[in-house]
């Protein structure tokens, strides 16, 4: 069993509401500091109290999360986000400024500190009291997402399915039940549409609120900034939505002409581009939520026993909610439990194979979670998501050599393994589209609902529209952005798929070359967390933090060998 850390600022059993809290945000303030030794301290001190309100609030979200049908949980999650976070937030920024105008700020470790100082400074620069109260409305209208689709079901042979589960019909070698079940899904998210549309518009016009007022254009402007964007900018985003265009898309037109061809279709609709192309039933890697569990503990043994215990450690305490049931909210997640040292996984597993990838894909989180625990401060976890994740991306590539305990035999193993690269390749289009859309999106905030349409349709086409034939299904394929929870819950989180996902392929390139000093340069970034700058993070990964065309291509090449050798 595993226990938080032990705190020595703050007592063991504070009961976190605002008026226990206030009285050691006044205390951090007040205090005096008269040496580097004691600003340290107080940097401790400051990071307890903010580790333990991360993990009260993380318990709040994954109890809301696995059951969005409960009033209480709901409430218990928006007290926190209503009454807690509003008020910590003036203190906060004020403890930025203490921090900056100390005596002793520029006695600390510059190598040790760089990082942390520079996004106090620039969370500094963008504090305006006036979006306290915008950003938490924020906070509580972007999870009525999860309650909207979160109750979303449809009945397929007198039996009612979430989504997810549905979404298995759709690897059926049953073309007619296929359409069937697409049908049904696509109807019961259009039933949705204009209460997701009204909900969007109205977070829209709320984040624009949030970057006016801090001086900026438009929120993509303000977003770049708030997410400590500093190695990159939106040029180089468009630079890497054309490499994606110009390098994967291609191979992508090349395997769903394969797919047409294998199944004997005069064009592949919707509905045909999760079918296995070999006319086998869709794989089988697991029986259950607890078997997927095992499985993956025992794969993760395989490659290393510390990856394997840290899996363990979360089976026996707890931390995993993996089957999908009506009422739970959508998609899946690790959440790091700051105090604990541990993460939660949350998922929605429907026993397909996408699930086992989802879970390796977690897996990668939750090892990364292990591995920064013990840094000094809580700021020092807090890796930026290109970061974060590369470390679930190259797991679902590195976990691969020792699938075949999800498998019975080797061409089941095969098949999983080439099905896996193909969506490695198709994730790079789709996040081109995703991140290029809230480009656009709020660099104009004034759009209509059409407008919105229309843009989400030309910025698809040219990615994707042409693997499969959408001509009758219009309305699915305008909709089919309000899919992506990251759109409505985290805006901008998505080009870091692409970015991590690139890199990913490098390590497993490098772990294939040298399986021993591959997984070691893997673990050696991680255990950085995010006290190097991300450049830094991918250099001691062995790989480069690159999105050109010229490496776009020579990674698409590797992939594209690989699956060859598949085939």
């Amino acid at each position: 069993m595993i226990h938080k850390k032990t705190r020595t600022y703050i007592p063991a059993s504070l009961d976190i509401k605002w008026e226990t809290l206030e009285p050691f945000y006044k205390e951090l303030l007040d205090r005096p500091i008269h040496s580097v030794e004691e600003l340290e301290k107080w940097l401790r001190d400051k990071s307890e109290l903010e580790a333990a309100l991360e993990e009260d609030f993380a318990w709040r979200y994954i109890r809301m999360t696995c059951d969005t049908t409960s009033e209480d949980l709901l409430q218990m999650f928006q007290y926190f986000a209503t009454e807690v976070e509003p008020k910590i937030a003036p203190y906060s920024n004020e403890l930025n400024k203490k921090l900056v105008a100390s005596a002793f700020v520029d006695k600390l470790d510059g190598e040790k500190y760089f990082i942390f100082l520079r996004a106090v400074k620039k969370a500094l620069e963008l504090f305006r009291e006036e979006n306290i109260p915008v950003q938490t409305e924020i906070q509580v209208e972007q999870q009525k997402y999860q309650s909207i689709t979160g109750s979303m079901s449809v009945h397929v042979d007198d039996k009612e399915f979430t989504l997810e589960q549905a979404s298995v019909f759709l690897k059926g070698t049953d073309r007619a039940k296929r359409q069937e079940v697409w049908e049904k899904i696509t109807s019961r998210r259009l039933q949705d549409k204009d209460k997701l549309d009204e909900l969007f518009d109205h977070l829209r016009k709320l984040r624009h609120t949030v970057a006016t007022n801090a001086n900026f254009e438009n929120f993509r402007d303000y977003m770049f900034q708030a997410l400590g964007r500093f190695d990159y900018t939106p040029h180089d985003c468009y630079a890497f939505h054309a490499a994606i265009e110009t390098e994967i898309v291609p191979i992508l037109k090349t395997q769903a002409e394969k797919r047409r061809e294998a199944l004997h279709l005069p064009t592949l609709k919707p509905w045909d581009m999760d079918v296995d192309i070999s006319g086998k039933p869709a794989l089988k890697p697991f029986q259950n939520g607890e078997d997927l569990i095992e499985k993956s503990i025992q794969c993760f043994s395989n490659i290393n026993r510390y990856l394997g215990e840290r899996l363990e450690i979360m089976k026996d305490n707890g931390l995993f909610d993996v089957e999908s049931r009506k009422g739970k909210a959508p998609g899946g997640y690790n959440y790091p439990l700051a105090e604990t040292g541990a993460p939660f996984i949350f998922m929605n597993s429907a026993n397909t194979f996408r699930d086992l990838t989802t879970m390796v894909h977690e897996g990668g989180h939750a090892v990364h979670t292990f591995l920064t625990a013990d840094l000094e401060l809580n700021d020092f976890k807090h890796c930026p998501s290109e970061v974060a994740e590369l470390a679930s991306m190259s797991m679902e590539l590195i976990s691969m050599d020792n699938w075949n305990v999800y498998f019975d035999n080797e061409e089941d193993l095969q098949r999983a393994k080439r099905d896996q690269l193909v969506d490695v390749l198709k994730t790079l289009p789709w996040v081109a589209v995703v991140d290029q859309f809230q480009h656009w999106i709020y660099t104009n905030p004034d759009h209509t609902d059409a407008d919105r349409t229309t843009a989400w349709i030309e910025i698809f086409e040219p990615f994707g529209a042409g693997f499969a034939d959408w001509s009758e299904h219009r309305e699915a394929l305008a909709n089919l952005w309000q899919k992506q929870l990251h759109i409505f819950e985290v805006p901008f989180y998505y080009i870091e798929y692409g970015m991590a996902q690139l890199g990913a392929i490098a390590i497993w390139k490098n772990y294939k070359e040298n399986p021993e000093k591959g997984l070691q340069q893997y673990l050696d970034a991680l255990k950085l967390g995010y006290t190097k700058t991300i450049k830094e993070i991918y250099e001691t990964a062995g790989i480069k933090f690159d999105f050109s065309a010229a490496y776009v291509k020579e990674l698409a090449e590797f992939v594209k060998a690989e699956l060859d050798k598949l085939n």
